[in-house]
């Protein structure tokens, strides 16, 4: 009995540790926290410490590859503006000699004429001095050859004219200069880009075409074309504006600048230098051009008769002759015919590439890609030699003579 109450008290007692055992695991049972991310101080000049953690994002670009870029468009940049001095440096040589081959074509023209003049007026003396006894062999075969010599030496400068190939060398220096100031504009007020280079390749070659160097074959501009033809020295393809190129001015408002009033008078500008400027400069040059043909076949010519009448035993035709040979050429290389007829080709050429500008501009629809309208109304007006209140005079009254039905007797240009 005594047993059986001891195993009892054991068992009780053993039941009661381990339900105090589990309440008191129960009761001690921490719950999981969130990991929390462990981060490292961060010092601060002033000497106390960054405790906010600083997160970082997925998507940031590395420092590393940001330099590289960088890098990269430097280089990209440098290159540009290499290639852009490669084209400077070419066209100050293409100025020097051009120059140079002026003053060349200049001097041919004074010693030419001098030395055709006295050849001919000697073997005009010869001739007449000839004619006044019966034998005077010497003096007819003298002349004669002289006259021919004369003759083959005119027909060789009236084909090359070397005034107008002279005018020709004095404006290719006058453009390529114009294109130089062009180019050291755009390095120096902004960083060249793809565009500006092949512009200004364009442009090179442009002129190397239109004012060619060999004397005689096809690349040499024809003399006496059969109608006058104004200078072209611009690419054929006219490059689109673009905003704020060439340090244009960037406009506050979405007009840039332009306006109705301003686009009709840019349009009666191109009007006037249509039917006033252009056609005039036309119309001079048609006739000059026939002048030039009459007087470059007349003085062959009349060498030519010369030459004849000395060996036939016509002295006097041939003294005749040879007088109105020298004053026929001295009139068209003296009076430089051919250097006029130039200067016309290239007043013509002036017009037309303001033209040209003017309606490429005007055809271009989104007005943000066009020059600022106010620079480009002072451009031309400063190309015509007018004030910008004489400028809207002018398209002012050519609007009023087409609304009368009139003719406008006023020309775009004041220069020439």
């Amino acid at each position: 009995m005594a047993s059986l109450q001891a195993t009892s008290c054991l068992l009780f007692s053993s039941s009661s540790c381990s339900s105090r055992r589990k309440v008191i695991t129960g009761a001690i049972s921490v719950p999981k926290l969130p990991k929390i991310g462990l981060f490292t101080p961060k010092i601060i000049p002033s000497g106390g410490l960054i405790t906010n953690p600083i997160p970082i994002e997925k998507n940031v670009v590395p420092i590393t590859t940001i330099h590289q870029q960088q890098d990269h468009n430097e280089e990209c940049n440098m290159t540009t503006t290499q290639r852009l001095y490669a084209i400077l440096e070419a066209v100050c040589d293409r100025v020097e000699m051009h120059n140079n081959i002026g003053e060349q074509r200049n001097n041919w023209n004074t010693l030419l004429l001098n030395s055709i003049n006295m050849i001919t007026l000697t073997a005009a003396t010869m001739a007449g001095v000839a004619a006044t006894g019966d034998s005077h062999l010497g003096l007819k075969l003298s002349s004669t050859l002289l006259f021919s010599a004369a003759t083959g030496m005119m027909v060789i400068v009236n084909k090359i004219q070397p005034s107008q190939l002279a005018e020709e060398q004095r404006n290719a220096v006058k453009l390529f200069k114009q294109l130089q100031r062009e180019i050291e504009t755009v390095i120096a007020l902004r960083v060249p880009c793809e565009e500006d280079v092949e512009e200004a390749m364009e442009k090179v070659l442009a002129l190397d075409k239109a004012y060619p160097l060999p004397l005689l074959g096809s690349k040499m501009i024809e003399k006496f074309p059969k109608t006058f033809e104004t200078a072209t020295w611009w690419p054929s393809r006219q490059h689109h504006q673009r905003k704020n190129r060439d340090g244009r001015l960037e406009s506050t408002n979405q007009s840039n600048g332009w306006s109705e009033e301003m686009e009709m008078e840019m349009r009666e500008i191109v009007k006037v230098l249509k039917t006033k400027d252009t056609e005039d400069y036309e119309r001079l040059g048609n006739l000059v051009l026939k002048i030039n043909k009459f007087l470059a076949i007349s003085g062959p010519l009349l060498t030519g008769i010369a030459a004849v009448g000395s060996f036939s035993g016509f002295p006097l035709l041939a003294a005749a002759a040879g007088a109105l040979a020298t004053v026929v050429n001295s009139f068209e290389h003296g009076a430089q015919v051919g250097m006029v007829l130039e200067m016309y080709r290239n007043c013509g050429g002036f017009f037309k590439l303001l033209e040209e500008s003017i309606e490429s501009t005007l055809d271009e629809s989104e007005v943000e890609k066009r020059e600022n309208g106010e620079m480009f109304e002072m451009k031309v007006a400063l190309k015509l030699g007018r004030s910008l209140s004489e400028l809207r005079d002018l398209a002012r009254k050519s609007s009023y003579s087409c609304l009368e039905g009139t003719q406008n007797e006023e020309f775009a240009s004041k220069l020439f």
